[in-house]
């Protein structure tokens, strides 16, 4: 299941991490949003041990939002080693984010 990050918690579980971080930054009231959640899901069973994924609600979550300049979602940021180094604006196959991710392991 994809960790539920927020303010307080995203510098500890994603900032520090030693795996890739996929962070998804969604909303409730989002339909794309609710297309890609399943994928994240799905994403997040396949990579256990071997990536984190997370998901930001942007409504709950404004300044970790702002701090990234979140203004379209769903947005998909890749991390690695504390850095942004790729970014997914919309909905898209579970290909695409598979391969982002397998970029950085």
């Amino acid at each position: 299941m994809a960790i539920e990050l927020t303010d307080s918690n995203f510098d500890e579980l994603v900032l520090k991490s030693d795996k890739p971080v996929l962070v998804d930054f969604w909303a409730e009231w989002c339909g794309p949003c609710r297309m890609v959640g399943p994928v994240v899901e799905e994403l997040s069973k396949d990579y256990d041990g071997r990536a984190v994924v997370g998901k930001v609600d942007v409504d709950s979550n404004p300044g970790i939002s702002m701090k990234y300049g979140i203004r379209n979602i769903p947005t998909i940021l890749f991390f690695k080693g504390g850095e942004i180094v790729d970014k997914q604006v919309g909905a898209v196959p579970k290909s695409v984010l598979a391969g982002k991710i397998d970029g950085q392991l």
